[in-house]
């Protein structure tokens, strides 16, 4: 199994405890989710419509800009299974893929099981020339971002660029939406992450019309719940909703970096919803927070990286406060 946050089977093997004695900040999800809106109990007892489908979809392409299509699925991490398939679909046979990274592992893991060639580079311009190119802005974990002008540029020189977009709701102005026109050009976007409702598992994939068709092909009938598609176009149009969580995000994540920076770690970088930071002894800070079970994230390719997420309550971030003080 590849190695995610989340991960609170392997905190309580580890540490103890049950499941709600955990504060679980090692995701980037916002812990202070949507508001679940009433839902219709045909929502939940008859098949998706396609009229249901296209008001989540409309919404999406007012809300974000889209100049191309829209495609929901059971989260980002759907797509990503898909995405082998869909370059072969597309023709892009000599099976070559670059990753810029560090970054999510689950790219590398989805083409590597259907047996393509990857090269994963931390370099942006090394992206330059490939058949299929991946990247994520902003990025997971360190929060690199990639400008409009860099990213069509580097559109010029690729076959296929695939850009996950799963933590951009919370910065918007990287979005490349208006150019999902292109056809080779995907774009990656998650709901569960800036909405706070990962387990309603819903994502889209956002592409030319074409591109789109293929990948409907590839999903089969009925994706998503009729649930996940009532609660995503309502969330979705709630533009007051997403501006106060913005800028609530924003103001606690720099009281987050204030308490690590306290703990003797330096900010490497993150967006609105995690950050990730480096100490000398990381392993060492997780075990200290987990003994107090609070779990955070490490990574094997880092001894130094130790990533967390927000605190979702008062009693939350005193939690993590006294914590940290007694690590210090």
């Amino acid at each position: 199994m590849v190695d995610h946050g989340g991960n609170l089977d392997q905190a309580i093997r580890q540490f103890g405890g049950r499941y709600e004695d955990w504060l679980d900040l090692s995701t980037g999800i916002n812990p202070v989710p949507y508001p679940i809106p009433n839902i219709s109990s045909r929502a939940w007892t008859a098949l998706p419509t396609t009229s249901e489908k296209s008001l989540l979809h409309s919404a999406v392409k007012q809300s974000w800009h889209c100049s191309g299509d829209v495609l929901s699925l059971t989260g980002a991490q759907a797509a990503i299974q898909l995405l082998p398939q869909f370059a072969e679909q597309k023709g892009l046979s000599n099976r070559k893929v670059t990753i810029l990274g560090p970054t999510y592992n689950e790219y590398a893991n989805s083409f590597k099981q259907q047996g393509w060639q990857f090269e994963e580079s931390q370099i942006f311009e090394k992206l330059a020339g490939s058949t299929v190119a991946i990247l994520v802005n902003p990025n997971n974990p360190d929060g690199k971002t990639y400008g409009e002008d860099a990213l069509l540029d580097l559109l010029e020189t690729v076959d296929l660029l695939i850009i996950d977009e799963s933590f951009v709701d919370s910065m918007p102005e990287l979005s490349l939406c208006s150019q999902s026109h292109r056809d080779n050009l995907i774009i990656l976007r998650s709901f569960g992450k800036f909405y706070g409702l990962a387990g309603l598992r819903l994502g889209f994939v956002i592409g030319s019309a074409e591109n789109i068709h293929i990948f409907e092909k590839l999903a089969g009938p009925w994706p998503v719940s009729g649930v996940a598609l009532a609660i995503g176009a309502k969330a979705i149009r709630d533009h007051k909703w997403s501006e106060v969580t913005r800028n609530r995000l924003q103001k606690e994540t720099q009281r987050l970096d204030q308490h690590f920076l306290s703990a003797r770690c330096a900010l490497v970088g993150g967006t609105p919803l995690f950050r990730l930071y480096s100490h000398e002894e990381a392993l060492d800070l997780q075990i200290h927070l987990a003994k107090d079970r609070i779990w955070s994230r490490i990574f094997p390719y880092s001894e130094n990286w130790i990533r967390l997420g927000l605190p979702g309550t008062e009693k939350d971030w005193s939690r993590l406060e006294k914590s940290l003080a007694s690590y210090v």
